[in-house]
């Protein structure tokens, strides 16, 4: 067996992987080579030292992080498959419409164009104060809430809003809480009630949304 086979097993013969020809094999090379064995010695060092430390404990706000996270993960899949099916739908809608019909489209265009210039010249004065934006989609913003919205600990009260399209809190739940928060209930959905949002928007209309909200404790404003 050569210097560099031996060392190659070195890591599976510390964790026991090695067939007995192997072990009996790495066994003799590094009794007559030092310096493998001296390599040797230093790796299962190395691997005491680093068993002896034992698991560290993973923070108690780790799990909460965890759930916010795939919470807000979920949310833009949603919206990443909401432009996958437009983008298909419109690739669709070209593939359809291109195909000999230019005479036809040409045709409608210049009667539309004309017929605005006839009698919506007027209304195009106001066209830009109500563009739609070029944002497919927009999440809901938080405009005025009684809460007193504060970071995500182990002590948070974390929920999920459902917002309408005028910005209102239609529903919620609670995705994490400490022990007991079952009788802030009462006192949560009374204040959602003057919980305000600017509303989310697809294509620059205001739409039903979702915003999650977390609070340090329970305070209301004033």
């Amino acid at each position: 067996m050569t210097c560099a086979q031996a060392k190659s097993l070195f890591s599976a013969y510390l964790d026991g992987a090695v067939t007995g020809l192997q072990m009996r094999q790495l066994g003799e090379h590094m009794a007559a080579c030092s310096g493998c064995a001296g390599e040797y010695a230093a790796l299962s060092k190395t691997q005491s030292l680093v068993s002896s430390l034992g698991r560290k404990k993973a923070p108690p706000e780790l799990a909460l992080r965890l759930r916010v996270a795939l919470s807000q993960e979920a949310a833009m899949v949603r919206r990443r498959r909401f432009e996958m099916w437009r983008l298909q739908y419109e690739n669709l809608v070209r593939a359809f419409m291109v195909p000999a019909t230019a005479g036809v489209l040409t045709a409608v265009v210049v009667f539309g164009l004309f017929i605005s210039l006839l009698f919506a010249l007027p209304s195009q004065l106001t066209a830009s104060s109500t563009d739609v934006p070029t944002m497919l989609y927009t999440p809901p913003q938080l405009v005025m809430s009684p809460f007193s919205n504060g970071g995500i600990s182990a002590e948070s009260v974390v929920l999920e809003a459902y917002i309408d399209a005028n910005g209102r809190v239609q529903d919620y739940r609670i995705i994490s809480a400490p022990e007991g928060a079952g009788s802030l209930r009462p006192e949560i959905e009374n204040m959602l009630i003057f919980t305000v949002f600017q509303p989310a928007t697809a294509f620059g209309r205001p739409t039903t949304g979702r915003a999650i909200l977390s609070f340090s404790k329970l305070t209301v404003k004033g």
